[in-house]
């Protein structure tokens, strides 16, 4: 009897080891959630798109998509293309599903990956539920990948320093909006039909501030301030105050309002 005692005893210890081998290799194959799915309520997700002024020509990346409102509702109500991304398989399931249903599989698509591994350069539009400790990860990402104009949109949370352009909350959920800011730092040459001086910008974030010399005349510029590619700022010269605004493509400003131009010297 004590012989097959041990050899039961032997067999229910094999069983429970390999029990528990079995759960941990399940485990070890579910994705690591850096954040908990919570969907966003519809209505959020309404207002997100509208701050974003979202069209049928826009592109939208939505960074943890959950069940994929996001993006479907861009393309069902804008017209929009796009795709959401999600490290858990089961919320891609659940998006292509809502897809299917909500008839829009030929404008979106949505795939299992690690979000900051995504070649997010494409995106006119950006929309996130994530973390602020995400979202900070991500800001270098953002601001160096998107293309100056892009309009970036957080549900709940924000990106530290970086002001949001735009803020409004719909049933007590906080919304963010950003705009993509070019990058102008550094120093230009403006020419404004009536006389030539060097500005030299500092920039942080949107916000920009710097110095001009007009002949040997330093003077701060003011209200500095960039929408994306459009840059505001005015100048102090002579005792007159002059407003500039301008479209900026790389390494050219061209004038929006009057007559000037400036080049990144």
């Amino acid at each position: 009897m004590i012989p097959h005692f041990q050899s039961i005893r032997h067999t229910a210890y094999l069983l429970v080891v390999a029990s528990n081998l079995a759960a941990v290799a399940a485990a070890a194959q579910e994705p690591k959630l850096d954040v908990i799915y919570v969907p966003t309520p519809q209505a959020v997700v309404d207002r997100m798109l509208e701050m974003a002024e979202v069209k049928p020509t826009d592109f939208v990346i939505d960074l943890g998509c959950g069940d994929g409102r996001m993006v479907i509702t861009a393309a069902k109500k804008y017209g929009a293309r796009g795709y959401g991304v999600d490290i858990d398989p089961e919320r891609i399931k659940e998006s292509n599903e809502n897809a299917q249903q909500a008839g829009v599989t030929d404008k979106v698509e949505f795939k299992v990956a690690d979000l900051f591994q995504e070649d997010i350069s494409k995106a006119d539009v950006m929309t996130m539920y994530l973390l602020t400790s995400i979202n900070l990860r991500l800001r270098p990402l953002i601001l160096d990948k998107l293309k100056p104009g892009s309009r970036v949109v957080s549900h709940a949370f924000d990106m530290g320093d970086w002001e949001p352009d735009q803020r409004d909350t719909v049933d007590g959920k906080h919304i963010y909006f950003w705009y993509v800011p070019a990058k102008v730092e550094g120093k230009w040459q403006v020419d404004d039909g009536e006389q030539q001086f060097t500005l030299e910008l500092d920039q942080k974030h949107q916000m920009v501030s710097g110095k001009v010399d007009a002949g040997g005349k330093p003077a701060d510029i003011v209200d500095g301030r960039l929408k994306g590619k459009e840059i505001t700022f005015a100048v102090v010269i002579n005792g007159s105050k002059r407003e500039y605004k301008g479209r900026v493509e790389g390494d050219q400003i061209t004038a929006i309002n009057g007559n000037w131009k400036a080049k990144r010297t």
